[in-house]
């Protein structure tokens, strides 16, 4: 058993009300989240025992949540407190807390239950890390039929079609895949995209066809103070091939450069200024 293998079986969550082993946080087989991916979830970073942009995550959690007519039952205090209690109580300094929302338990059926309790779930367990040689190298990545449903701005739990994608990039050596619907580029299966053409950021907007991310929030004010010329709008596939500079941004990836898509270098074939610019900006905002 490695390091962290050991943490995550010592964590300590909570979950509807109780702390509990994280091993021993089950629920039921009729909770609708299981039965049905009818919950929606957030993913936060914590860095020197703080939660980054918590604010940010609690009010896509509270859109997605409303989006499909669920309500929170903790206010962002009470969710923020449960959250600095489970970094105490576990010691982790550096890790990331999963929080899941769920419509609860209730007899099976498709139709919405109007008594069933949601639940909620809040987990902290190490941060997944990405390897220095990829930060300062770059990624590959492979574009992708994007087959989702129509509502990418709801963070839902409802990932297969993310999972598929994944896996066929990784089954030709890509990291991640880029989502591309109807002649236009979107996002990654768990990332957003920047590409830079022509002098100037250009990333996808920000409507039903991408979630909005919470580093991508940060990249877009950056690059405003940076004075990087910045266009928030449909990407055509064919853009991909002028691109000068990419990179994609997450939660726990932060700005990671992209230089190959579909097996052709972006640009030189390195990370640009500009990558590295936003880069350098994003780690000063970190706490």
């Amino acid at each position: 058993m490695d390091s962290t293998e050991s943490t995550m079986l010592a964590a300590i969550a909570w979950l509807n009300g109780r702390l509990l082993p994280l091993s021993e946080a089950v629920v039921s087989i009729d909770d609708r989240g299981f039965q049905f991916a009818d919950g929606v979830y957030e993913v936060l970073r914590v860095y020197h025992g703080q939660p980054f942009a918590f604010r940010e995550h609690f009010a896509r959690l509270v859109h997605s949540a409303r989006a499909i007519l669920l309500e929170l039952p903790l206010t962002e205090a009470d969710l923020k407190d449960i959250c600095l209690g489970l970094i105490d109580r576990n010691g982790q300094q550096e890790a990331e807390i999963y929080l899941q929302l769920t419509r609860g338990v209730a007899p099976r059926s498709l139709q919405i239950p109007t008594s069933a309790t949601p639940s909620l779930l809040v987990a902290i367990k190490p941060p997944r890390l990405v390897a220095s040689a990829l930060r300062q190298d770059g990624v590959s990545m492979i574009t992708v039929n994007d087959d989702r449903w129509a509502h990418c701005d709801i963070k839902a739990t409802a990932l297969l079609a993310n999972v598929l994608a994944l896996a066929r990039a990784n089954q030709v050596g890509a990291y991640e895949p880029l989502f591309v619907r109807d002649g236009f580029v979107t996002e990654g299966a768990s990332s957003n995209f920047f590409l830079v053409c022509g002098g100037s950021l250009v990333t996808a907007v920000a409507d039903w066809r991408i979630l909005p991310g919470i580093t991508r929030h940060f990249v877009v004010q950056l690059a405003q103070e940076l004075g990087i010329p910045l266009e928030q709008r449909n990407i055509p596939h064919q853009e991909l091939a002028e691109a000068e500079e990419a990179f994609l941004t997450s939660t726990f990836r932060e700005v990671l450069p992209v230089t190959r898509i579909d097996s052709r270098p972006v640009g030189d074939g390195r990370p640009g200024s500009r990558t590295r610019a936003l880069q350098d900006a994003f780690q000063q905002l970190l706490p």
